[in-house]
């Protein structure tokens, strides 16, 4: 925004109202974060989310389509490798925490196969539409391992990663625009200021976004191993992701995933925490996986 300057008391008074615009929006999106607190029904964790349970849950099912469009397209039920992640999926809900009384999730969570053979990944969109690739389907060996990489996006689905990421990145936006306004000036230097405060919160929620991987793997660990698999079966898992990012690794300060290394030995150190004498021995790494 520019401000036409008089003499030298215009040119004060224009300084003083970037400043008052910018602290305006600054507040306003501050207030309107903080007004987005609510309570995770599941886990019980206090959370700051851009949407109700039920408006992830639409945003969920109006997406889950186009994002199966950009993945080669979604593989029919009636193939054994679909049926088998549609079957893992709902075991793991229903026999877990996930899908206990206090999820508005639980009977809304579906599970597709995608026909990218290229492309190894598994995600989530908010309210319950769980991902996974060919390409990397075909790279498990066993129903654990199925079992801990769907644990995992159901975790990011229950922890509401993606409405908190909105709101944060909804006030982060705020942020930016008081800066660049409260910085402005003739020779356009507030723009310099936005573009400098945008890049600090893209860094900010990278790190969020870091911390929600953590956060899913224990869900993971967690869903799968009271679904009766054994939750080290995530380490083959860690173990393939790492051999796939072999050649072409980025820095882990600008990744939004922990390097596998990482994860290798965050997941060791919780499986330690969960049983301190041992995986109970009912836990199986289950049937081998149809192809």
């Amino acid at each position: 925004m520019t401000y036409g300057y008089g003499g030298g008391g215009g040119r004060g008074r224009g300084i003083n109202m970037r400043i008052v615009i910018a602290l305006v929006i600054a507040v306003g999106g501050v207030v309107s974060y903080m007004m987005k607190k609510s309570v995770n029904p599941v886990t019980g964790e206090k959370q700051h989310v851009a949407m109700s349970a039920s408006q992830e849950i639409s945003l969920g099912l109006e997406a889950a389509p186009q994002m199966a469009q950009q993945m080669g397209g979604e593989i029919p039920l009636t193939d054994p490798r679909a049926a088998m992640v549609d079957e893992v999926g709902r075991h793991i809900v229903s026999s877990s925490d996930a899908g206990g009384e206090k999820s508005p999730y639980r009977g809304n969570f579906q599970f597709h196969l995608l026909a990218d053979p290229q492309t190894i990944n598994a995600f989530a969109l908010p309210g319950g539409q769980v991902f996974i690739t060919d390409g990397l389907y075909e790279k498990l060996q066993n129903e654990a391992q199925l079992g801990g990489v769907l644990g995992h996006e159901i975790g990011h689905v229950i922890g509401r990663h993606a409405s908190e990421h909105m709101a944060q990145g909804q006030l982060g936006g705020a942020l930016a625009t008081a800066v660049g306004v409260g910085a402005s000036d003739d020779r356009g230097r507030g723009y310099g200021a936005a573009i400098a405060a945008q890049v600090a919160n893209q860094m900010l929620q990278l790190k969020f976004s870091r911390g929600d991987e953590s956060e899913a793997d224990n869900f993971g660990l967690r869903y799968m191993s009271q679904s009766g698999y054994d939750p080290r079966a995530m380490l083959g898992v860690m173990q393939i992701l790492r051999e796939a990012s072999k050649g072409g690794r980025t820095p882990e300060i600008m990744a939004t995933h922990p390097l596998p290394d990482t994860r290798l030995r965050e997941v060791e150190a919780k499986i330690k925490e969960m049983f301190a004498n041992g995986v109970p021995p009912q836990l199986t790494e289950g049937r081998p996986l149809p192809r």
